[in-house]
């Protein structure tokens, strides 16, 4: 017989229904700050502090930036979601969808999904070297290898339920040589490079699910097979990574390079 929370849990996930908003929400107050630890150390090799001038591209609702004028920094942020966008102007920071911030260089750029950003993406780093001047830095991030990442059990559903379209795979810039290949690519200069211990944590499976979708990396199974049954695949997904408390943890890890334009 089915427990009462399991048939409960099983009916929040037949009734998910990812709008645009709601997704933004989940993202803001659930899986964002899975990334702290990869953004502290982003800031902390870039030497963010007091003065500093710091664009993220693509930076959602924002937290990397508030991290970063926690430090001191100046912060601007483009992120082209409308929801993501207003929730991270409701934290007070200067978030554009494009253009108006561009019209300045910054001391350094921040692209943590270069992969979100354009379909190629090159293109992303090659925009973030513009938007520095001679000396400046830009850090590009992606996920770890995916036997270093617990999430790799759970992105599986994501490539089965894909449908026949060829969607980004968020482990394409896992490779030693990928994130160094793209600073190359941009005219940049590799002078740091380092990989980051980024667990995802949740309170709850429901949590769990509801983070994970909204990163993104579910958007074409979704759109081929529908949210109910993915969530279900992404819910069973996450059964060996679920505690006795409930808790759900999943290992992993991040890289991350600098490069500086010469």
């Amino acid at each position: 017989m089915a427990s009462a929370h399991g048939t409960a849990m099983a009916a929040r996930l037949q009734a998910i229904q990812p709008t645009p908003a709601a997704r933004a929400r989940d993202w803001a107050e659930i899986q964002e700050r899975t990334l702290v630890p990869l953004y502290d150390a982003v800031h902390q090799r870039l030497t963010v502090g007091q003065g500093v001038s710091l664009l993220d591209l693509g930076c959602r609702s924002g937290l990397a930036l508030l991290l970063a004028a926690g430090r001191g920094a100046r912060v601007a942020g483009l992120e082209p979601d409308p929801e993501l966008r207003e929730l991270a102007r409701a934290r007070r920071l200067w978030v554009t969808a494009g253009a108006p911030a561009t019209r300045t260089a910054h001391d350094a750029v921040t692209v943590f999904e270069p992969l979100r950003l354009a379909e190629q993406p090159l293109r992303a780093a090659q925009e973030a070297a513009r938007l520095v001047p001679l000396g400046g830095l830009v850090a590009l991030a992606a996920l770890g290898p995916e036997q270093d990442c617990q999430s790799a059990a759970v992105l599986e559903v994501a490539r089965r339920r894909g449908g026949p379209r060829k969607v980004a795979d968020p482990f394409g810039l896992s490779g030693p040589g990928e994130l160094p290949a793209l600073l190359a690519g941009a005219g940049l200069r590799l002078v740091a490079s380092s990989t980051v211990t980024c667990p995802f944590g949740y309170p709850d499976p429901d949590s769990a699910v509801r983070g994970l979708l909204a990163t993104g990396w579910f958007d074409a199974a979704i759109a081929y097979a529908g949210a109910a049954p993915v969530a279900k695949e992404v819910a069973e997904a996450l059964h060996p990574f679920t505690r006795a408390d409930d808790t759900v943890w999943l290992a992993n890890t991040f890289r991350y390079v600098i490069g500086r334009r010469t």
